[in-house]
């Protein structure tokens, strides 16, 4: 059996309890190594085979997964965040398919939750935003037309834009074309949760700027939206006195709505 295990966004606690006791069941490890944090990879129990897919070509990591299940072995399948974004996992997938592997997924925590978190952000404000769009600039891999940086700025809500760290001056311009205006709140969150995070605050016009001067060029996570500046939004009325809900009344003083 074969597992895809997420191994979150760096600190190697965040890691799922599952996907931490299969990495300790685990025979043979295919690991992320430009990507994931090698402490994840001290959950190995003696004896496990370690291979670093940074190292490799999908054939050469399909042909280490036959043989362990050749062998009878477990492998685990380390990829970084959560594999179901920007994981090139399917591929996989579809060769382990076509040799008849059987393999599960197990969810990891992204990228985008761990700059949350290290932002202290809720990314949906009632009254500023109710939708996150994850997205990327367009780099080897290319970007349909209709998912544009303009095309999705024009809604003007929360976005997270992964793999576009060392393109940020042009990022920044279609921003702005899009629809955001200058002064919009955003964010670079270097190595989210790792030892050495890095995370500045700045604005859709400063983003390029701040990037040069903090030297950052990869391994970074954009954020834009107001949902950064978190003013000027509302309360939720899950939590209003005069909301009902199935576990609570109205309190004295509230009208049932």
């Amino acid at each position: 059996m074969v597992y895809f295990v997420g191994a979150g966004c760096g600190a190697e606690d965040l890691i799922t309890l599952r996907g931490m006791r299969l990495l300790e069941k685990a025979e043979v490890i295919i690991y992320a190594g430009s990507l994931v944090n090698p402490k994840l990879l001290d959950y190995a129990g003696e004896g496990c085979q370690i291979h670093n897919s940074a190292e490799m070509t999908l054939e050469e990591v399909i042909e280490v997964i036959k043989g362990a299940e050749e062998s009878g072995k477990m492998t685990v399948r380390l990829h970084t965040g959560d594999q179901s974004l920007y994981g090139a996992v399917r591929e996989q997938m579809d060769e382990l398919d076509r040799l008849g592997i059987s393999y599960q997924s197990v969810p990891g925590v992204s990228a985008c939750f761990g700059a949350a978190a290290s932002l202290n952000l809720e990314y949906t404000l009632p009254g500023i935003s109710q939708s996150l769009i994850i997205t990327r600039m367009e780099g080897k891999t290319k970007v349909p037309e209709k998912e544009s940086i303009q095309s999705f700025a024009s809604h003007h809500s929360t976005m997270a834009i992964y793999l576009s760290s060392g393109m940020t001056e042009e990022l920044s311009r279609r921003l702005i074309e899009g629809g955001y205006q200058p002064e919009t709140p955003a964010a670079i969150v270097y190595k989210a949760s790792w030892p050495d995070e890095e995370k500045y605050l700045c604005t859709v016009a400063t983003l390029h700027k701040t990037a040069l001067e903090h030297k950052i060029t990869k391994t970074a996570l954009i954020l834009v939206g107001d949902v950064l500046s978190h003013q000027k939004y509302q309360k939720s009325r899950l939590y209003a006195a005069d909301f009902e809900t199935e576990f609570r009344k109205v309190r004295e003083g509230g009208s049932k709505k």
